[in-house]
């Protein structure tokens, strides 16, 4: 009895595995913003998927992380935890931030990772190198 207890414990993990958009191609990369809804976007913003359970980043700002935990293909990050720095852009960065939190679905294709909504908003990113 004791063994069948310590292999059921044993086998838990496995049944575990990471099915979030880092699973299936977003992960060890970091995806800089391009364009949101169609339109260019003219300041620094990237999104990187550090764990299974998170997202990180740098806004036109600031540093942020945020949890996300939701199975691929679709996204949806828990409240945004940013550094306080003040800087130029932030406005770009309110609405870097306003509209991650909005996108509800992921794709990941090869070097482009698009964020989108099923309304039509979409933000798209390019994988580094």
């Amino acid at each position: 009895m004791r063994f069948a207890a310590l292999a059921l414990l044993a086998f838990i993990p496995a049944c575990q595995a990471d099915e979030t958009v880092r699973a299936y191609g977003a992960a060890a990369r970091e995806w800089t913003l391009v364009e949101i809804n169609g339109q260019p976007f003219n300041a620094s913003a990237t999104l990187t998927f550090p764990d299974e359970d998170m997202i990180a980043g740098k806004a036109p700002c600031n540093r942020y992380s945020a949890s996300m935990t939701v199975p691929y293909p679709w996204f949806e990050v828990g409240p945004i935890l940013a550094t306080k720095m003040a800087c130029g852009d932030l406005r770009k960065e309110t609405e870097y931030f306003t509209i991650l939190r909005q996108m509800t679905l992921s794709e990941v294709l090869g070097d482009v990772l698009i964020l989108s909504t099923p309304e039509g908003k979409n933000m798209v990113f390019k994988a580094d190198g």
